[in-house]
C-alpha cells in the first residue's frame, strides 16, 4: 500500500493529508487506537513527501551546460 501511496499522491496532496492528520492528532480527542493508525498514516505521508523532495533536489542539483557538462549548483546562498 505504501508503494501505491507514493505513486498516486502528489507532493501537495500528501502534505495536505499530513496537515489534516497533524491537526486532528493535536486536538487530542482521538481514541488511542485511531490515533495510532493516524500516526502511522502520517509517518507514511511524511516519508512520501521526503522522498519526493529528495527526487526534486537531485534534479535541481544538476544543470546541463551547453557543452553537455553537468555542474552542481547551490540554489540558495549560505548566510552566516
Amino acid at each position: 500500500m505504501v508503494e501505491k501511496l507514493k505513486e498516486e499522491l502528489s507532493f501537495e496532496d500528501a502534505m495536505s493529508q499530513l496537515e489534516e492528520v497533524v491537526e486532528r492528532l493535536e486536538q487530542g480527542d482521538v481514541p488511542l487506537d485511531e490515533a495510532i493508525a493516524m500516526f502511522q498514516k502520517g509517518m507514511e505521508l511524511s516519508k512520501n513527501c521526503h522522498l519526493k523532495l529528495e527526487q526534486v533536489e537531485k534534479k535541481m542539483d544538476k544543470i546541463l551546460h551547453p557543452d553537455g557538462e553537468i555542474e552542481e549548483v547551490q540554489l540558495m546562498e549560505e548566510t552566516e
